[in-house]
This record gives structure tokens, sequence and C-alpha cells, in this order.
């Protein structure tokens, strides 16, 4: 399944949730800056690059059919290399690594919206971030939808109740993290028994504070990453102590190497380094985890290695970045140097 169907470019109408939210803000102030004003122009989204990077294997046409993509904008991966991808349309559908379509299925409703991040739990079956519906869903890897388990399914802003959902982890321990943006920005800790425990953030520019956490990621040592998507930063947490310690904090906005325009997704190589999408500089960055950029590629297109809006990204078994091309409807593959 090599095929695949470039779309037009996103116009100045389409704006990101980011851009998008920026402006509602200041318009709410009487503020348009000229900054706000540029995120509003595609045109100014355009990123300089380290060098470009020839995708090994592109796959993915626009449609409603199965295997095919509509705006796909989460990923992840089992222990057998299959890709769960979740789309605009609401469809659950898993490939193998090249891209063959293997099952699908939807979530429950999609009225409302659809779901924004995707895991594999501790005990193997997916779970899911199903934001407008305010809740975290469980599935078995065949589709089976375990509703005893679903975490949340209120609106509102107390303990254990939600604003729109963007990701959900599990620890080690078990306890499952979940992010979440809307009038409050902040992440809940639950127990495995999806009992509420603890949370901690709020919506602002400050360290330790989020504009849509959109991407969550641990790490081997359980430090948990946060792509702070409208703050164009990357923050870290030490979650073993009372109350969550921010350990790492780093990013500013902009499309020079080491700037962040709008990450999205978020991904750990083998060698321990972060790989990042940019859904507004139309790139992925590689960064130590100390903030230094290593390498960038990509740039707005429709050709092999160009992107646009790429939402999510994930690493197999054998070092291939995934990447979701999303505006462009499919996926490019990427073998990562050794």
């Amino acid at each position: 399944m090599n095929n695949w169907l470039p779309t037009t470019r996103q116009t100045p109408l389409q704006r990101s949730t980011c851009a998008r939210r920026e402006f509602l803000k200041n318009a709410g102030r009487g503020i348009l800056s000229s900054v706000t004003l540029s995120l509003l122009n595609f045109s100014g989204c355009v990123a300089n690059s380290h060098g470009e990077r020839q995708p090994e294997l592109i796959w993915g046409r626009r449609g409603l059919s199965d295997g095919r993509l509509m705006k796909p904008r989460a990923i992840t991966i089992d222990s057998a290399d299959q890709l769960y991808i979740v789309d605009m349309t609401g469809r659950i559908q898993v490939f193998d690594a090249d891209g063959n379509f293997l099952r699908g299925w939807r979530t429950p409703e999609i009225k409302n919206g659809k779901p924004l991040g995707m895991t594999i739990g501790n005990d193997g079956g997916l779970v899911v971030a199903d934001t407008h519906y305010f809740r975290v869903l469980f599935y078995s890897l065949t589709g089976e939808l375990d509703e005893s388990r679903t975490i949340g399914g209120e609106s509102g802003d107390e303990p254990g109740q939600f604003n729109f959902v963007t990701d959900v982890v599990q620890r080690a321990n078990g306890n499952f993290c979940v992010g979440q943006y809307g009038q409050i920005d902040l992440i809940q800790e639950f127990d495995p028994a999806g009992k509420f425990l603890r949370r901690w953030g709020s919506q602002g520019r400050e360290a330790g504070e989020f504009s849509r956490p959109q991407t969550l990621v641990l790490d081997q040592s359980g430090i948990l990453w946060v792509a702070d998507a409208c703050n164009h930063r990357i923050q870290a947490f030490q979650l073993d102590a009372p109350q969550p310690e921010l350990v790492k904090i780093w990013g500013s906005p902009g499309s020079q190497p080491g700037q962040l325009k709008c990450p999205y997704g978020m991904a750990f190589d083998q060698d321990g380094s972060l790989l990042i999408a940019e859904y507004e500089n139309h790139r992925i960055q590689r960064f130590t985890r100390d903030g230094e950029s290593l390498e960038m590629w990509g740039h707005p297109g429709s050709e092999p290695g160009q992107l646009i809006n790429p939402w999510a990204l994930i690493v197999d078994s054998k070092r291939r970045l995934h990447v979701l091309d999303s505006l462009n409807h499919r996926v490019q593959r990427f073998q990562l140097p050794s």
C-alpha cells in the first residue's frame, strides 16, 4: 500500500488550535499583535531546515473506506509493531508497519468530536483519549470496548471531571496520567481502577502551567514529558513525589533550529533523544533531553519528505519513525540513523 494522494495546501482559514486560541484570547482583549497575525498566515509557517531526509515508505490515501485516512491525528504501536491510528472520522484503524490494513472500528460517539490521543496500556490493551466526550476509553486490540473501565465522562472542573482530553499514558505502577485543555489546562492522575488521585497545572505561560498539553510520554525512568503545544515548549515532571516536580522546561516559539511551533507529536528514539512533530512548522526535529537541537527535516508540501501539519509520530522496534502527515492524509516512514 504505497499509493498516496496529495491534498491542497492549508489556507489561512484552516487555522490550528494554537493559532485560534491565541486569536480569540487577544481579540477578547482588543489586541491583535503582529505575532498573532503571523500565526494565522500559512505562509508564515515555513521553516528553515538543517537538511532533508527522504522517507523509505509513504502510504495512505484520503478516503472513508478501510485503509484510507481522513486527517489522521493520533498513533500508537503494540509489541508486534502494529500501528493504531485514529482520524477525523472517529475510526480506529490497525495497520502493519508497511501500511497494510488489518482491522478497524469506530469510537462509540463522534458527533461532538473525535479522539486526540492513544496509548498501549500495561496489560497490552488500547487506551483512547476520547477528547470531546471528556473520558478515557479501554479497548482490546481487536476493538472490544470495556465500558466498566471508562475514566471520566463528565465535563467540568472538579477533580475527576474533564475538559477536552488530549492524551493518556500509564505509569509503571499502573496509574494513568491524562492531559486536558479548555477552561483549565492541566494533568490529572488516576489509580489503575480509575480513582482520582491528584492533578497539577493550570492554563498559563509560567513554568508548570500549560496551554494545550497535547502529548504525554513517559521515559524509561518514569519521568513524564509533556508537549506544551500552544506554549511552544516541552516540560518534564518527576512523578515520584506527593506533588509532581518540574525537572525540565525548554523551547521557545519560532522556526529556527531549536525553536518550536505547536509541538503536537513526541516520541523517544532508542538512543534516548526526543523526536518532535511540529504542527505549524511542518517538520520533524530531534532534541537532546536538555533541549539541544540535533537535526530537523521537512517543510510544507506534498512531495516525499515534505509535510503538512504533522500531528503525531511513533518509533517501532526496528527504529523506523512513522509520521502522521495529517493534511496529506498519509503516513511517512523514515529509517532513523544508527
